[in-house]
């Protein structure tokens, strides 16, 4: 570490997002992918000094900007968590909408800013909204989505036979309604709904291989979504909360997630195309969704969603390690 570290924090529905603008080497050029790769292998004691402990804490979510490789993007993003890096993320997409219009990484228009994020799953397109010079709200278009396996059983520890579907996102996670854990929504049920998503990872790994048509790299399970089971069609919200990384538990509905909810409701005839759906998070923060355009991706049906929601700024850093601190390149207590 050469320089300090500077940040911009800001949270989307409750779940941080720190954007580390300085004090990263520049990285070799190449595919969005390949960056992932360098940066996992070999810079990722910055993101233990950022992400964990004293600066960061268990459960703090990162996007690195990097060099865009696609011609039309406006900026390209590395995401990171307490585990490693993910490949896509849509509260941080939200937020980086905000941010690449407040601080002109795009020309600001009004009423609709569009801004074009190169992602480790692909091209995702935000649309802020622009009313008198500020930015507000928030939505995104989702790179293809689409349901992966449907109806499975898994024998989970502690908890017996679950039924579960598979679905990718921008990211592949296990979908299964939380009554089958004996779970209800509330923010006290937290540490158990996390118990619960987790063995249910850990044993669709090891059920259910995955692939994806684009390429290797996107074919690991991120995490398990528990929702409150209401996937027909409904008025009312519909409660989720995603558990990803190594056991981390995002305050946001997760927009990735809810792309993957929607992709499987649509598979199975339970969303009406064009027709939005408010999912709910375990703090009570909301996304909307939908269905915007039917796709494939590879030989599956696939849709590409769009779903909205608000990010707010809650501050700005620089972060140093002084010389001789035994904990200054991090740790985390969970």
């Amino acid at each position: 570490m050469n320089s300090p570290l500077k940040v911009i924090d800001m949270h989307t529905g409750g779940e941080p997002l720190r954007i580390i603008i300085d004090g990263y080497p520049k990285l070799p050029k190449g595919t969005i992918l390949s960056k992932r790769a360098y940066v996992r292998d070999r810079l990722d004691h910055l993101r233990k000094i950022l992400m964990f402990e004293p600066r960061g804490h268990f459960d703090m979510y990162g996007a690195l900007l990097v060099d865009t490789d696609l011609p039309d993007a406006d900026l390209a993003v590395l995401f990171m968590h307490n585990e490693g890096y993910s490949t896509m993320c849509g509260h941080a997409i939200i937020a980086l909408g905000r941010y690449a219009v407040d601080y002109g990484l795009v020309a600001k228009v009004e009423p609709v800013t569009t801004v074009r994020i190169e992602c480790p799953c692909g091209m995702v397109v935000a649309s802020v909204e622009v009313r008198d010079g500020k930015s507000g709200s928030v939505s995104f278009e989702s790179v293809p989505a689409f349901l992966f396996a449907s109806d499975q059983i898994v024998d989970v520890p502690d908890f017996g036979k679950i039924s579960f579907d598979v679905a990718y996102g921008g990211a592949f996670y296990a979908l299964a309604d939380c009554h089958q854990f004996g779970l209800e929504f509330g923010r006290d049920a937290a540490s158990a709904f996390k118990h619960a998503a987790t063995v249910l990872t850990e044993a669709v790994k090891e059920a259910v291989p995955l692939d994806h048509p684009d390429h290797k790299d996107l074919a690991f399970l991120y995490g398990s979504i528990l929702t409150d089971g209401a996937d027909e069609w409904n008025e009312a919200p519909t409660k989720n909360v995603c558990i990803f990384a190594d056991a981390q538990l995002d305050r946001s509905p997760t927009g990735s997630g809810v792309t993957a909810r929607l992709a499987a409701m649509h598979a199975k005839g339970q969303i009406v195309k064009s027709t939005a759906r408010i999912f709910e998070s375990i703090v009570g923060s909301r996304f909307a969704g939908f269905v915007e355009t039917t796709t494939k991706a590879g030989q599956f049906d696939a849709i590409t969603a769009r779903v909205s929601g608000h990010a707010y700024y809650s501050g700005m850093a620089e972060f140093i390690v002084e010389d001789g601190d035994p904990l200054g390149t991090g740790f985390l207590i969970s």
